[in-house]
């Protein structure tokens, strides 16, 4: 499965590019075989929480269990498979669960990172121990060796990861308070959905922009900043782009992730496939500026935060009068991000020569 997903890159070619595509190639060989998974989490989302369609609160308690572990640890295993077979993906995904422990945010671009890490060591570790072990204590040293290496990581991103992503996240709220300030309210993407796509939208929406939107609305009546992670457009656009261009073995995916995005507001389900080809994070960044800029030009604003931000959601909160500006500012989000995307995805080219077609 994740062979679908490798760029065929020349085995010689080694200039920036070929890394970008390697690098990308490995992120969506560890995303991609458990999209079903990020589907059923998300379709779970949509319907139970409760702003979903049946909202229960005996079902909704697997939302954050699955987005914080599961999911998480799925990529990990994953990963870890990928650089060292079964070996690599046990420990990966020991090691990934260090990191769900150590932050508060789901950790799928960390998991990302510490289980190839963890099992490209453990390779080299066996690697180094072959043909040196005593007839009958392989199994012995194998499981040790993996069980030790495992924990140590495991350790380390209790320790490491959590604080880290605190001051991404403190980080990214004061960036996002200067632009306000600054009166350059459009720029505020390049900050928004680079921590988006890292699963930090919460952190940021209702602990940066929800505080900031509540006072302005309650001077003014409405306000752009509840708009400006939640707004839908980016992100469907980006799934749009996806169907119509992306690679072909992908696509069957896409139509219900686009529903659950659209219409159920789980942005989320989003997330995997701008990782799969980070260059797509330009497309975000894109739609949601230039969606941004289509809401201060109506002086277009909602009367709370959307959540979750679906369609649905954003009418509904939508002051009398302002309807216009609020789907004019989705709708040219969504375009400019399929029409970047698109770029990006080179019209389907692209796809092709990955697949090898």
């Amino acid at each position: 499965m994740a062979e679908l997903y490798t760029p065929a890159v020349p085995a010689g070619e080694t200039g920036v590019k070929a890394r970008v595509q390697r690098f990308g190639g490995h992120l969506a060989g560890m995303v991609m075989p458990n999209i079903a998974a990020f589907i059923a989490w998300g379709l779970i989302t949509a319907l139970f929480i409760p702003g979903g369609w049946l909202p229960n609160p005996r079902l909704a308690t697997l939302v954050d269990p699955m987005v914080h572990v599961l999911l998480p640890v799925l990529i990990g295993y994953t990963g870890g498979r990928m650089v060292h077979g079964q070996r690599g993906a046990v420990v990966g995904a020991v090691a990934t669960v260090g990191i769900v422990i150590g932050a508060d945010a789901p950790m799928f671009f960390g998991a990302m990172l510490i289980a190839p890490l963890t099992a490209y060591v453990l390779k080299l570790i066996d690697g180094a121990l072959k043909d040196r072990i005593r007839p009958g204590f392989e199994m012995l040293v194998d499981n040790f060796t993996a069980g030790i290496l495992g924990a140590l990581f495991a350790i380390a991103g209790v320790l490491a990861i959590g604080p880290v992503m605190e001051l991404f996240t403190e980080a990214a709220g004061r960036g996002v308070q200067f632009l306000i300030d600054q009166s350059l309210l459009p720029a505020a993407a390049l900050l928004i959905e680079p921590a988006k796509v890292l699963f930090l939208n919460n952190a940021v929406n209702h602990g940066v922009l929800g505080p900031l939107g509540v006072a302005e609305s309650a001077q003014t009546g409405r306000s752009v900043l509840f708009m400006l992670e939640t707004n839908p457009g980016p992100g469907f656009g980006i799934l749009l782009a996806y169907l119509c261009f992306g690679p072909k073995a992908l696509r069957p995916s896409v139509p219900a992730a686009m529903a659950i995005q659209f219409l159920g507001g789980i942005h989320e389900i989003y997330f995997p496939y701008v990782l799969m080809k980070p260059s797509m994070i330009l497309a975000a960044i894109c739609g949601g500026a230039a969606g941004i800029g289509t809401f201060m030009v109506t002086g277009a604003g909602l009367v709370a935060t959307p959540s979750p931000g679906s369609i649905f959601a954003f009418l509904t909160n939508t002051p009398r009068g302002a309807y216009l500006g609020v789907l004019a500012g989705i709708a040219v989000a969504a375009l400019v991000s399929f029409m970047v995307g698109s770029l990006l995805l080179g019209f389907g080219r692209l796809s092709r020569d990955e697949e090898g077609l």
